[in-house]
């Protein structure tokens, strides 16, 4: 493809793994390769630049980019002109020994450097310098004037912090990611008016803890953002994530229960339901006190959906401690459960512990986890049968042009035949027929 002038245009290749943060970070990114005269593509033979923005938090995300950092190479030898970086938790933890491991790489940019893409690979246009290799963390604030080219069309990624101070025994985000730093209020109601104004219908404001939202500045906590962004005019959902159960104040609880367009969703991660394992997982909360959490949020906001993150196969994990957590699970009945076995993370207190589980019992424990779990989630769902739901249209599904999907307020993902009527962005009323393990299947109500 050529631009006005009849130049060819260049093409940046942009790999994303994990989480939602390192997404937003890649929108980012993109905007500034934008500005450079790079558009997307999805074909990597086809790019003139790679950039693979990278996760760490698991053994397997880190598998996963060493394969495709070897895919690359051949790709590196074909195109001499081809520029190929790493960014993300990745880069920020391994640094110059990605250079070691794979030479073909010209630069590596650590999570506090996202700003900083569109100068280094000008240079590299430039000057063709050799390596660079930039992981300073610092607490030094992101600027706020770095172009963002959004990926989706509904819904739009909107950091409100960076950082984590939390040091969970298993967690490697803290040293990758540097300590909690909050973006400044109106900063953040300026995106999201900005994101609004672009025909985005709902927004999610990220952080590793966004409970603790301005701790840091003490200009706005997050109960106060959250009524900010709620305030918005022409804002459709609000969503957040993710939440630290010690954090979780009654002024959050009561933000959502009064908002207008905040969900009646919260994703409230207990790692555990063993207070030995708690314990040793740093976690600082036990079992008594988020059980008396959530039946605050459950009386506040009696129809609230509750989902949470599991760890199986923490070292030491007994088999009474994986039999408290299958109780706990039974115990609140959560809508949904993001189930992990233990990744062992070099340079965390967890991976020296003694008593590291073997793979084949934390592959079974989470199989019953997970039975135990669908069970759960099916009940909560058929608990549904015959409500009308309110869904924020997507589109069609991936599998069949004719059924168009969406999600509710409390985020269960609603699957229903089209009629011609509904329009992406649009506010539907569905009808729940078949509600299933994962999906609600139902009929659009018109009258």
């Amino acid at each position: 493809m050529k631009d006005l002038q009849g130049f060819q245009k260049k093409k940046a290749f942009i790999g994303v793994y994990g989480c939602q943060m390192n997404i937003s970070d890649a929108e980012r990114m993109e905007g500034q390769l934008g500005t450079l005269g790079y558009e997307r593509t999805e074909d990597m033979t086809d790019a003139d630049l790679i950039l693979l923005n990278t996760c760490c938090v698991r053994e397997t995300a880190e598998d996963k980019v060493y394969g495709k950092i070897g895919e690359i190479k051949h790709l590196k030898h074909a195109k001499q002109t081809l520029i190929f970086g790493i960014t993300g938790c990745m880069a920020q933890k391994e640094g110059e020994a990605l250079i070691r491991r794979a030479p073909h790489i010209d630069f590596v940019l650590g999570t506090n450097k996202v700003h900083e893409l569109k100068d280094v690979v000008k240079r590299l246009e430039s000057e063709r310098c050799g390596h660079i290799v930039d992981v300073f963390l610092g607490n030094a604030p992101l600027p706020e004037d770095v172009p963002i080219e959004r990926a989706g069309r509904l819904s739009a990624w909107v950091p409100i912090m960076y950082g984590c101070d939390n040091f969970c025994t298993y967690c490697i985000v803290p040293y990758v990611r540097g300590r909690e730093h909050s973006r400044q209020p109106e900063d953040v109601v300026r995106e999201v008016k900005a994101a609004v104004g672009q025909g985005f219908k709902e927004v999610t404001l990220l952080g590793q803890n966004v409970n603790s939202y301005g701790k840091d500045h003490k200009r706005a906590d997050f109960a106060e953002l959250l009524q900010m962004v709620d305030e918005i005019e022409g804002i459709e959902r609000v969503r957040y994530m993710t939440s630290h159960p010690k954090d979780l104040s009654d002024r959050v609880i009561e933000a959502v229960k009064n908002g207008k367009h905040i969900c009646p969703h919260f994703h409230l991660p207990v790692q555990h339901g063993s207070d030995r394992i708690l314990k040793a997982m740093n976690r600082v909360y036990r079992k008594d006190a988020y059980r008396s959490l959530v039946e605050r949020i459950r009386t506040a906001v009696p129809g609230a959906s509750l989902t949470t993150d599991l760890i199986v196969g923490f070292p030491g994990e007994a088999e009474e401690d994986f039999a408290e957590l299958l109780d706990f699970l039974k115990e609140i009945r959560y809508d949904a459960a993001y189930t992990f076995l233990y990744s062992k993370r070099s340079g965390t207190p967890a991976a020296t512990m003694e008593e590291q589980v073997e793979a084949s019992v934390k592959k079974e424990r989470l199989h019953r986890l997970m039975q135990v779990q669908n069970r759960i989630s099916l009940e909560k769902n058929q608990e549904l049968q015959n409500s009308v739901q309110e869904v924020l249209v997507e589109g069609p599904s991936r599998t069949d042009e004719a059924i168009w999907t969406g999600r509710t307020g409390t985020n269960k993902i609603v699957l229903w035949k089209k009629k011609g009527t509904e329009a992406e962005g649009d506010i539907v009323r569905v009808r729940i027929t078949q509600p299933q393990t994962w999906v609600l299947k139902g009929e659009l109500q018109t009258d």
